[in-house]
């Protein structure tokens, strides 16, 4: 959302941090920093080890080896309550015998605060998530949405210097999800806490995230900004699994200055992109070409990356459609078009042929 103003050390610094079970490795030799005031995201589709990373960071699990350090201490050994965070559980484990004040005072209690500190820090607390006026009421007497800023509150009361949440939106259904991916955000920011966030929902991260580790197989495999990440995949994994993506592999045929000529039997055509690097003729290369890049028409091809194909498919979305057209060559190719009206005049229909082009410097070119 913002950018970060780095400082001189991280607030968190994991190095070769490794966690094994057996023969199976769940995070394999990750090293990462993380800097005061981020609203950072571990993303990745389930088993690629976001969570157990998180829970090394939380205390929960002991890793096979490496190390983990939060504001200078080495805490890879200490036990959950001796490391100053925090962690808010996916299933939120609200106490239902507990009314939302008491929920919110539990930890505060536990640490012998004061009648009157803790009094004042949930007022805080219950201020700052909008949940005054469920102060007396019990966790099934709330909504979802309402325990969950709950469970944050409690979270935040005894101002942690990183907050870890698990899944944290997973139980909200997508309008209210939308809307809370905001509210933290704002949060987060107001109180210059460092979140990190175990997601394995793409937009939910691209949305909140100053930065995002994407996590394949126990190991990063991109470290970025919302932004690079969707703009500059540095895999054909991250490639496919941010956004959607059209992918399409080929041989570099030749290279002017900065435009490689590609020669693609998937696509059916030579095709140019832009490429800042020097690249060997005979070289096996990926191209990337996201939906929203491409532009439709039901003339010819008359110009380069111009091909024809078939629409076959039509997903209506409300604010665009996406369509899939079928290449002379079998192969199929995603495009987007926004609804501006609610009919367009010459709307596209199925089996209806149509020209794609797009520009060489709108799409990427990957050779791993």
């Amino acid at each position: 959302m913002t950018a970060v103003d780095k400082v001189e050390v991280p607030i968190v610094q994991i190095k070769n941090l490794t966690k094994n079970f057996g023969t199976t490795y769940a995070v394999d030799d990750i090293n990462l920093e993380i800097h005061q005031g981020e609203f950072f995201s571990l993303l990745g589709a389930s088993g690629c080890g976001k969570t157990t990373l998180l829970r090394m960071l939380a205390g929960f699990e002991t890793p096979s080896s490496g190390t983990i350090i939060i504001d200078g201490q080495d805490v890879t050994n200490l036990p959950p309550y001796k490391r100053p965070v925090n962690m808010m559980f996916q299933s939120y484990a609200l106490f239902p015998h507990m009314t939302v004040a008491d929920n919110i005072a539990y930890g505060l209690k536990q640490e012998k605060m004061s009648r009157q500190e803790r009094q004042q820090r949930v007022e805080e607390m219950m201020n700052l998530v909008q949940i005054t006026k469920f102060a007396n009421r019990k966790p099934h007497q709330l909504s979802g949405g309402q325990r969950q800023r709950v469970a944050l509150a409690r979270s935040l009361a005894k101002h942690p210097k990183i907050l870890l949440l698990d899944e944290p939106l997973g139980a909200l259904d997508k309008k209210l999800r939308e809307e809370t991916q905001f509210e933290l955000v704002n949060i987060q920011e107001r109180l210059n806490t460092t979140f990190i966030v175990v997601t394995h929902d793409q937009e939910e991260a691209m949305t909140m995230s100053t930065r995002i580790a994407l996590l394949h197989e126990g190991r990063i495999e991109q470290l970025d900004t919302p932004r690079r990440m969707y703009e500059y995949p540095a895999s054909v994994y991250a490639a496919g699994f941010i956004g959607l993506a059209n992918i399409f592999h080929g041989v570099v045929k030749s290279q002017q200055d900065e435009l490689v000529t590609i020669t693609s039997d998937e696509l059916g055509a030579d095709v140019q992109i832009s490429h800042g690097q020097p690249l060997v003729a005979g070289m096996e290369v990926s191209m990337i070409i996201r939906p929203e890049k491409i532009q439709v028409s039901t003339a010819a091809p008359d110009q380069t990356n111009s091909i024809t194909g078939v629409i076959k498919e039509i997903a209506y979305l409300g604010d665009v459609s996406i369509y899939h057209a079928e290449l002379p060559t079998g192969k199929r190719i995603k495009f987007t078009q926004s609804n501006v009206q609610p009919l367009a005049e010459q709307p596209l229909t199925w089996d209806q042929t149509v020209t794609l082009s797009w520009s060489p410097y709108s799409c990427g070119l990957l050779t791993q």
